[in-house]
């Protein structure tokens, strides 16, 4: 809009953040306002804030598609006994572990069993392998790369995914609320 309304720039000077930028562009403050008096200026504008709304509509539109979306996706969580479910995380923390030592040379795995696990950590690790394999958590974010309301689905995703753990195993909602409250909120301070 500035370049059809005003033409040439009045002046040119260097960048004044990053020397090797195009050069800035100086008009006079008299040109500027008669611009903004004239009636191809309140057209274009009027056009621009039309083009604005339709967008924000758009984006708005699309966002609640990929809400609704989220919220009609069925969560599936499987019922396991106690023990093959603790088995399957520590086997699941195991192979993670393993995977963390090809990526960092200094780590070292250190294998882990049900029984020399603490309870805290072992129900940790039962969350997390009831979130990442046993649910379509991660392919459903996947999908959603890029798109206009990612952030709010992920987060009623996750909401969705925890909330179906807790009524599955309802030994591990303390935990599930732990990780939620974490991820929404960050660790807590000390």
């Amino acid at each position: 809009m500035v370049r059809q309304l005003l033409g040439e720039p009045d002046l040119l000077r260097t960048n004044p953040y990053f020397r090797a930028a195009p050069q800035t562009r100086l008009y006079s403050i008299e040109r500027v306002e008669a611009a903004e008096r004239s009636d191809e200026f309140r057209a274009a504008s009027a056009t621009a804030t039309r083009r604005s709304d339709a967008a924000k509509a758009s984006a708005q539109r699309r966002r609640r598609e990929v809400l609704a979306r989220i919220a009609a996706e069925p969560i599936e969580v499987p019922r396991l006994t106690t023990p093959r479910l603790a088995a399957l995380a520590v086997e699941h923390r195991n192979r993670r572990d393993e995977e963390r030592a090809y990526e960092r040379w200094t780590h070292v795995p250190d294998p882990a069993t049900v029984e020399s696990v603490d309870p805290a950590a072992l129900a940790r690790w039962k969350v997390n392998y009831l979130r990442h394999r046993l649910t379509r958590y991660d392919d459903l974010l996947d999908e959603l790369f890029g798109s206009t309301g990612r952030s709010a689905a992920e987060q009623l995703l996750r909401r969705r995914v925890y909330m179906a753990i807790s009524e599955a195993y309802p030994d591990l909602a303390r935990e599930c609320e732990r990780q939620l409250r974490e991820r929404e909120y960050g660790p807590p301070p000390g």
